[in-house]
């Protein structure tokens, strides 16, 4: 068969297993099933989140944050949307991804609402493809109560007990500059 072929077909499936894995991941946090959630990370991963409220480094790190985690949620239910995923040419076991989310949980006491991307790394470490790394970003993290005024305002990051600023959109040059590109078209 044709080699472009077969790398065709590879990234379709591949593709395919990358949403399922993504998904995998909201299944073990929700239920808390910690055997899934060591299958899908590598040995060496790194799970952070760009506020800095979150670092696991190694498998056990990961899972050692997570257990963290745990004990302060409640419940939680997590929704990826969509997905860009786009593969390594040089290497057909590497990929990266953005992933779009939403989250709700409850959390010391509090019910919250969050908007979320992760900027993921996937490897394919004997035939399955894991995540090897994972930023957590929130354009939204905050109690219930609070969610229609949070988002008029850039401090959107309310789950820590403070108002802090969100980590995107107004972090991005393109956030920023879109009016330009409507100057000059």
């Amino acid at each position: 068969m044709d080699q472009d072929i077969l790398k065709r077909i590879d990234r379709l499936e591949s593709r395919n297993e990358i949403l399922e894995l993504i998904a995998k991941y909201c299944k073990a946090c929700d239920d808390r099933d910690v055997p899934l959630l060591r299958s899908i990370f590598t040995e060496d991963a790194v799970v952070k989140s760009q506020d800095g409220m979150m670092e696991g480094i190694g498998r056990d790190g990961v899972l050692d944050m997570y257990r963290k985690r745990f004990e302060v949620l409640a419940i939680s239910v997590h929704w990826t949307h969509d997905n860009i995923i786009t593969f390594d040419e040089n290497d057909p076991d590497q990929a990266t991804g953005e992933c779009f989310c939403h989250a709700e949980a409850h959390r010391n006491g509090e019910t919250l609402v969050g908007s979320l991307r992760y900027d993921d790394t996937y490897q394919r470490v004997n035939g399955v493809w894991q995540f090897s790394s994972r930023t957590l970003k929130f354009l939204y993290y905050v109690p219930v109560h609070e969610y229609a005024e949070a988002l008029g305002s850039k401090k959107r990051m309310r789950a820590y007990g403070d108002q802090r600023d969100a980590d995107y959109p107004e972090t991005f040059d393109c956030y920023n500059t879109w009016a330009k590109h409507y100057e000059n078209a």
